[in-house]
């Protein structure tokens, strides 16, 4: 009897501290006017599922599509829309591409300050439900961490393309001024989690930064520097590390990331949104009782979701 009774207190304790938490993930839409008529109900089917927050992995536009002032508001509005807190990580497709004569002829600096204005000019999320942020000092207000749990997210300003790298071999100003500033948020947000002893950090940003190519040593020139760093930071982390990100439309879940020797690292996932054509969402729960940390589930929108 008193064995019994021990196991039951026990097992009531176990269940007392395990904790879980919900998270909505989506990116590169809306691409189309469907899009844009089925978001608002995709974003409330996920507000349905009892998630603590929805982010938004950048491109928020097709990329043949104007970057003008209205269609900005009229993301916003739709974002901000959201019942549950709703984070927002700037694409390539609303900024460095602005300058496209098809979008309009913008100067992307231009587009990425009218971006901060809307998006990023305080210090909370957006949504109907706030989440207070913690901003990276500086003018890169886009860059953010917020908690939940034993977890720690992380936004970055890491466009896809080339990360506005340029086409030629000597870098564009732009990016020679932001990457020192992103690598700085991320040695910072790893050096914050070690201390406090955290579970898992998740990096929230838009370019897939090209993974296969820099475990061959071929990695894309705008983001060398980036991968050699998460490379460095993951291998000394004792979490789970995931990253999320969208751009070339690929709903995936891998263990990419190899480190110097070209051993997969087990401890870091990589989570690719939906991106048109097609539409939907990725559901993440973080539960502290189960083995992984992070269990992953991909779900499209078609017509029995709506």
């Amino acid at each position: 009897m008193k064995v019994w009774l021990a196991a039951l207190l026990f097992a009531c304790t176990t269940l007392a501290q395990a904790e879980v938490w919900r998270f909505g993930l989506i990116g590169d839409v809306p691409y189309s006017d469907d899009e844009r008529r089925e978001l608002p109900r995709m974003l409330n089917a996920i507000a349905e599922r009892k998630v603590d927050f929805i982010a938004h992995i950048g491109d928020l536009k097709h990329g043949k599509d104007r970057c003008d002032d209205s269609l900005f508001a009229d993301r916003y509005q739709v974002f901000n829309a959201s019942r549950v807190p709703f984070i927002f990580v700037p694409g390539d497709n609303e900024w460095t591409d602005c300058d496209r004569l098809s979008n309009g002829g913008f100067q992307p600096l231009e587009r990425l300050n009218k971006l901060r204005s809307l998006f990023w000019n305080d210090n909370f999320s957006l949504g109907q439900k706030k989440l207070a942020l913690e901003r990276q000092p500086g003018s890169y207000t886009e860059h953010s961490r917020f908690r939940l749990g034993p977890v720690l997210f992380v936004t970055l300003n890491l466009p896809g393309g080339s990360n506005n790298f340029g086409i030629t071999e000597v870098a564009n100003p732009e990016f020679l001024a932001r990457n020192p500033v992103v690598l700085a948020w991320v040695k910072e947000n790893f050096a914050l989690a070690r201390r406090e002893k955290l579970a898992g950090i998740v990096l929230l940003f838009q370019a897939n930064p090209g993974f296969k190519h820099y475990a061959q040593g071929l990695g894309q020139r705008g983001y060398r520097e980036f991968l050699e760093l998460l490379d460095k930071e993951t291998s000394s982390f004792d979490g789970e590390v995931m990253v999320v990100h969208g751009d070339s439309h690929n709903s995936r879940v891998d263990h990419p990331l190899r480190d110097s020797k070209g051993k997969r690292l087990k401890q870091f996932t990589r989570i690719e949104t939906f991106g048109y054509p097609t539409m939907g969402w990725t559901q993440v729960v973080i539960d502290t009782a189960a083995n992984k940390l992070f269990s992953v589930e991909a779900r499209p929108w078609s017509e029995k979701s709506r």
